[in-house]
Parts: structure tokens; sequence; C-alpha cells
């Protein structure tokens, strides 16, 4: 009887909240819509499905895979066209993903240009529009990554999307009394350049290429035949996120779009580090020069 009361309660609430999710903004309050970052098919993908909404506010896309900086700089021009017609959210999506490599191959000289991007431009667009944002009590949607979460790979990425989850938490406690929602979007691997096998497979080969002998016979040159692949193509999932966190009167705090993100990376990120690392261990590329 107790199993049945859990199981009814739960259902409950899961429908509860299901039902409150679905619930839109009527009109969007005092103006538009900037995301950063979208291109190609992801750019075409959001025109499509933000175009279903009753809103008549502008969507603006823009390509931002700038500097931190530069990113800035950018979005400072649009900050009188806004204050004129408003600004309701901001998607920070724009990111780069190489170079990625094991942390042994690379220099700080490496770290550098993603964190610049992927971070510092996260943090620059946002803080250039925040006033705006705080004066419509609108959102602000950070596009990080489950990789944000757990980090089973070398290199700058993981280091700033750990970064953008970050400044997304603090964001989120700062602004939660001007009435302004934070949302953070943890996406699994989808099919973008950004997870593109054949760049990420060109890279680690220029990489590889310029380091010691010493280093490449650590590895082995069977260390260059793996590369991730990168499995789902729905970029609908990722755009629907966007979306329901722009518009909908009671967002989520986070999103993880992708089945792999749901099932695998989040739970993993969850266990201790003994079983996650031991998990890990078990996929790894084996290397030449292993100790047992």
């Amino acid at each position: 009887s107790y199993l049945l009361i859990f199981s009814l309660l739960h259902n409950s609430i899961y429908l509860a909240s299901y039902i409150r999710c679905l619930q839109y903004v009527s009109t969007m309050r005092n103006g538009e819509v900037m995301v950063t970052g979208c291109c190609g098919n992801q750019n075409n993908f959001a025109l499509s499905y933000f175009s279903h909404l009753n809103v008549d506010q502008l969507l603006l896309l823009v390509h931002i895979k700038l500097s931190g900086q530069e990113q800035m700089n950018f979005s400072r021009l649009y900050v009188l066209f806004f204050i004129i017609l408003g600004l309701w959210a901001v998607v920070n999506n724009a990111g780069i993903s190489i170079p990625s490599a094991p942390c042994d191959w690379l220099t700080l000289n490496d770290y550098k240009p993603m964190l610049d991007v992927n971070l510092n431009g996260v943090i620059g667009v946002t803080l250039s529009v925040l006033p705006l944002i705080k004066k419509a009590r609108g959102r602000v949607v950070n596009v990080a990554s489950v990789f944000g979460r757990i980090s089973p790979v070398g290199g700058p990425y993981t280091v700033s999307k750990y970064g953008v989850e970050a400044f997304n938490d603090s964001l989120r406690l700062n602004m939660a009394p001007f009435g302004v929602k934070v949302l953070c979007i943890e996406p699994g691997f989808f099919k973008t350049n950004v997870t593109n096998s054949a760049i990420l497979s060109k890279n680690i080969k220029m990489i590889w290429d310029k380091l010691p002998q010493e280093v490449r016979d650590d590895y082995g040159t069977a260390y260059l035949q793996k590369v991730a692949k990168m499995s789902d193509a729905d970029l609908m999932k990722v755009v629907s996120c966007m979306e329901h966190a722009v518009a909908a009167v009671h967002p989520r705090t986070r999103y993880s779009p992708g089945w792999d993100a749901k099932f695998f990376w989040l739970p993993l990120s969850y266990m201790p580090t003994c079983i996650s690392d031991y998990i890990l261990k078990l996929e790894a590329i084996p290397i030449a020069k292993q100790i047992e």
C-alpha cells in the first residue's frame, strides 16, 4: 500500500510539474530576444521554432564567435537599438571546441582563445545588456554543456563550461530579487560545428605533429585513430529548450537536451568520484606506455 501511495504521489507531482511547464508568457514584455552564436541549421531551426510563439517581437540572431572583448563591443552596438525597443532575453549560445586534446599536449596559450570566447564572451555579452534585462524583468539563458558537470576529456573546453555553470549559478542568485530568471542549458552531444568529428580529428592531428617525440611515444600513434562519434543530429531538442527558457511562465532552472545527457552524463556526474573515474577509464583510449 505504501508503494502504491508513493507511486500516486510521484505521478501527481510529475503531472502537476508538466502542466505548469506548458504555460507560456502571453506577450514578451518590453522587447526583443538576442541569441548569440546561431549559424547554419541551428539558425534555421531557431527561426522556425520561435516563429510559432504568439509574439510580435523580433528574434535577433547574431553569429558571434569572437573574443570576449569583441563580443562585448559587438553587443554594445545593439544597446541603442535595444534601449528603444527593449530587450526581453539574451541567449548565450556562442562557442568553439578547439583546440581539444589531453592536457599535457597543450600550453597555456592553447587555453586562452577558447576561454575568451566560451567564458569571457558569455560574461561580457551578459553584463553589457544586463541593465536592459533587469528593466524588463526578463531572461538570461546560458548554453553550457553536460561537460560543465563532468570532465572526461582534457583541454580548455570543459574548463570553459565549468566557468559558464559557475557564472550562471551566481548570476541566478544575484538577479532573483530583480525578477530576472537565469536559466542554463546543458546539451549532450549534437552534430554541430563544435562537435564535428572531421574538425576535431584535424585539430588533434595538428597538435600531435607539434608534440615532442617523448610525448608521442608515451601515447602511441594508435591514440590518434579514435575520435568521439557525435550521435544526435536533432538540434531541435536544444532549440526547443531555448524557446521554453525564453517564453515559459515557469522555466526550468536547468535543461538537459539529449538522451546521453539525461541517462549517462548527468547520472555519472552525481556518482562518487571513484565510480565515475572507473567508468570513464573503461571507455578511455589506451595509451602506449600505460602503467598497470
